[in-house]
């Protein structure tokens, strides 16, 4: 038992780096378009993003429950297995985050837990039902929120056509830092259940934790510090990603940004209520090009979309099988 508390102290905190990770990561989901439209200073943004993202963290627990037990039981992995997954999944977020790219950590993380049990304990542990709901979730939200980001900037511009565009922006800028709050706490709302859901599962795993009548109890201690550590890695900000997704991909004025924040929230409040974990980088990127095409085709620099579309397809297989490397390097070279 000592062995396994020593074990489970490591998993949290390798669990809280890879959260801090995931909000540095992902800060660009909610601040980019706010920080290079000037809707707001620096300071401001990161501290509004950092903000609400501890919130949005206490909305719900129906993503942490998917991601705890809706892969795979957690009585029937190990603590190791679940320690391969975290690993395999902040290598790649490390990766694309030295790249610049807007990859997803959601994908990641699931990839990694997909890949680390998979070569512990084979492919019959899954759960179908889980991996389908995950599925569906990860495949229909970008493209949700490419036509919602499409038709909100189409029925802006219609709302607003007799209004001088230097007008326009001045109010965009106030609405802006509205859809901005909305994103960052749809994004705490989403992202730091995953990880809560993947302690939890380390904590049911080790024998910590013992559900009750198939609940899955997640501690408090659980919520409150992945709060705190998606919150401190928001704070730490990720620019380069910021450049990509604001500046590369479309020349963003306020009205763009407003659009594409209030569509991209509006799908990722939507699949947090139904328990569905979604990458909220692949949705405020949809948003964003789906923003840009409401201006034709040229209106996206499709270049920089296909580099992002790319780290989007890897993103899965590469961390799951990192993750899969890991486990079993640990297992058969280490015995661990």
């Amino acid at each position: 038992m000592a062995s396994s508390v020593w074990l489970i102290w490591v998993l949290v905190g390798t669990a809280l780096i890879f959260d801090y990770i995931n909000g540095f990561h992902d800060t660009a989901n909610s601040i980019a378009t706010t920080v290079l439209t000037g809707a707001l200073r620096i300071p401001y943004a990161i501290f509004l993003a950092a903000s609400l993202n501890f919130v949005g963290a206490f909305m719900s627990k129906g993503v942490a429950t998917t991601i705890g037990k809706g892969i795979v039981d957690p009585s029937k992995v190990d603590l190791q297995t679940v320690f391969a997954a975290l690993i395999g999944a902040i290598i790649w977020n490390i990766l694309t985050w030295l790249k610049g790219l807007p990859s997803s950590s959601s994908h990641a993380l699931i990839g990694g837990i997909v890949g680390a049990v998979a070569a512990r304990h084979g492919f019959h542990n899954f759960h179908l039902a889980g991996l389908k709901l995950i599925a569906i979730a990860l495949i229909t939200s970008p493209i949700l929120g490419f036509i919602v980001g499409h038709l909100m900037m189409v029925v802006t511009y219609w709302l607003f056509r007799r209004t001088a565009p230097s007008k326009l922006n001045r109010w965009f800028k106030v609405f802006q830092v509205l859809s901005a709050s909305s994103m960052a706490l749809s994004h705490g709302g989403n992202d730091a259940q995953k990880t809560m859901g993947l302690i939890t599962m380390a904590l049911v795993a080790g024998g910590f934790v013992v559900p009750q009548g198939g609940a899955f109890p997640i501690p408090l201690w659980v919520v409150v510090a992945c709060a705190s550590a998606m919150a401190l890695g928001t704070a730490a900000g990720g620019w380069r990603i910021i450049k990509t997704v604001g500046r590369k991909v479309l020349s963003l004025q306020p009205v763009h940004g407003f659009a594409a924040e209030t569509s991209g929230a509006a799908v990722i409040f939507a699949a947090t209520a139904f328990g569905a974990p979604v990458s909220t980088t692949h949705v405020i990127s949809a948003a964003i090009m789906g923003v840009g095409s409401s201006q034709g085709l040229k209106g996206v620099r499709w270049s920089i979309v296909k580099q992002i579309v790319g780290a989007w397809v890897l993103t899965l297989p590469a961390s799951a099988l990192m993750a899969a490397a890991v486990s079993w390097i640990s297992y058969n070279l280490f015995h661990f």
